[in-house]
């Protein structure tokens, strides 16, 4: 079975695209009621843990993916532009220490390095994060990602220092792949882009994962 923790929950959405995919989502965390109410009725067996920022990895229950959608509101071209050192986009460095805090606490336990959870990292957020700050923010969300498998990495800017809208690191044991998806092809009747980060810790699977893409999910009637 493999299995899911969802940071920055909102609504679900991580959690119900895992149950389409074969995927048990076991915890979440979200500070607003609401969406809380939500997921309860939808996840009835999903344990939720509560605010981000009080949380401490190695005290949750092990997952194979982490997830999150950090706030964007100082990433995103409509906003003030603040970058990650705005009060709200900044807490993308909370789902850095929790994953590393997770996986140290799996690492102590003696267990190879394909083997420590948890081995995938979901990230996603705006395409301003290819802007903000002229281009330091993603360039720090690809760094704090990579030292989570290898602490001595350097990402290089890119050229002119304009991030591509897909892209791949291939590491030594490890992968991070990104590109920005647009829901209206994604069977969502409006037009949203979006950039989605994954990297695998344990190998080199991150762009099979994000680029070969085998069967849209749809609600086919018998006809």
């Amino acid at each position: 079975m493999i299995t899911l923790g969802s940071l920055f929950d909102g609504i679900g959405g991580f959690p119900l695209a895992a149950i389409h995919n074969g995927i048990t989502p076991i915890w979440a965390s979200e500070i607003e009621s609401f969406p809380i109410e939500v997921t309860k009725m939808r996840f009835p067996d999903m344990l939720h843990v509560g605010d981000i920022t009080k949380l401490k990895g190695e005290d949750l229950p092990p997952v194979d993916i982490i997830t999150g959608g950090s706030p964007c509101q100082d990433l995103s071209v409509a906003g003030a532009r603040a970058g990650f050192a705005g009060e709200r986009s900044g807490l993308f460095m909370e789902q850095i220490r929790i994953t590393k805090e997770m996986r140290w606490a799996d690492a102590r336990r003696g267990k190879a390095n394909h083997l420590i959870r948890p081995r995938y990292f979901v990230w996603e957020n705006v395409p301003g994060a290819f802007s903000s700050t002229n281009g330091e923010d993603f360039h720090a969300v690809l760094e704090e990602t990579t030292r989570i498998a290898d602490s001595s990495v350097s990402i290089p800017r890119p050229p002119r220092g304009i991030w591509k809208s897909v892209g791949c690191i291939l590491g030594y044991e490890f992968t991070i792949a990104w590109r920005v998806l647009n829901a209206q092809y994604w069977g969502v009747p409006q037009r949203r882009k979006r950039i989605f980060l994954v990297a695998d810790f344990g190998g080199h699977t991150a762009p099979k994962i994000l680029f070969e893409q085998d069967s849209l999910f749809g609600n086919t009637k018998k006809s």
